[in-house]
């Protein structure tokens, strides 16, 4: 079920797998299970120590996620896509409302506020909230660029209140990768496969030594890192906010024009509008499903007095 909001996650414009993640508490486990591939890794394999690296590596919760990922992607997507498309605003403020509850609850794995741990929530906050803000870069086919963007890319679609496509997108790659070259290698195109394989030696790379980063900080700063996660949680509110027209640009791949979203222009509600009415109701419906889900998880998750 996380497994599966999680891939449903990068369905939704703006919003990452690492904020589910995040949200619904298996974030910590997911980047332990992903800094756990190195070299005692390899050397288990070649001794065959099958059952030890299966613990080392969490790999039934791995598969679990990997499995509830893709059918997310398809479920979700088949549901979302329509609703973006014609009701917008709507399907916005619902996720509004879900994100804006949770960062209560994500908050609250605080254990002890301090100076440091308020920094680094404003900190997540500008982050997440400047980097919506930022122009699209151009396109650049460079070895070492393209090894980056996999890096980065990557790294975002873990990084709570970040969003993969997006950050493609201001490096000025997301045609390149999204629409050129992924579908080229499902193609079989000897030349777009020869332009994965930075991309995909960035992404492999970027993952494992970001996992690993993300392990040590939450181990030695946990409460700084909760912290600055929270804050990229609330600065993704910015892209998330439903009183907003999209900024769209062509691109053209072959014959075919694909329209993507380039930016947004924000602007405040007409209270005299029924529809705000009805959009401020979806952030409290969602709000609530948020609140009901964790009521209801915590009350069945007490034993029974003795």
């Amino acid at each position: 079920m996380k497994g599966a909001a999680i891939g449903a996650a990068n369905v939704i414009p703006g919003v990452s797998g690492g904020t589910i993640a995040f949200i619904t508490g298996v974030y910590e486990r997911l980047i332990q299970a992903l800094s756990s591939f190195d070299g005692e890794m390899l050397g288990m394999m070649k001794r065959r120590e099958f059952r030890a690296l299966s613990q080392k590596l969490d790999l039934l919760f791995l598969i679990q996620i990997m499995v509830g990922v893709a059918l997310g992607i398809k479920a979700l997507g088949f549901i979302l896509t329509p609703m973006f498309e014609n009701y917008p605003k709507q399907t916005w403020g619902f996720f509004f409302g879900l994100i804006l509850a949770s960062i209560y609850y994500v908050g609250r794995m605080v254990t002890r506020w301090s100076p440091g741990v308020i920094v680094a929530l404003v900190i997540g906050v500008a982050i997440a909230g400047g980097v919506s803000m930022l122009p699209p870069a151009q396109e650049n086919t460079n070895f070492f660029y393209l090894m980056l963007c996999g890096a980065v890319a990557m790294c975002s679609m873990v990084l709570p209140g970040v969003s993969g496509s997006y950050v493609l997108l201001l490096m000025g790659n997301y045609q390149l990768i999204m629409l050129e070259v992924v579908p080229g290698v499902l193609r079989g195109d000897v030349e777009k496969i020869g332009l994965l394989v930075p991309i995909g030696l960035g992404a492999v790379g970027g993952m494992l030594a970001f996992a690993k980063l993300l392990r040590w900080i939450f181990r030695e700063f946990h409460n700084v890192a909760v912290s600055l996660l929270t804050g990229f949680v609330a600065g993704s509110l910015v892209v998330i906010w439903p009183w907003k027209d999209a900024i769209t640009e062509v691109f053209r791949v072959g014959e075919k024009e694909k329209e993507k979203v380039t930016g947004y222009d924000w602007y405040l509600p007409d209270m005299g509008d029924g529809s705000t009415w009805a959009i401020i109701a979806l952030i409290v419906a969602g709000a609530v499903l948020v609140f009901g889900i964790e009521w209801a998880g915590s009350k069945f998750s007490k034993k029974p007095a003795a």
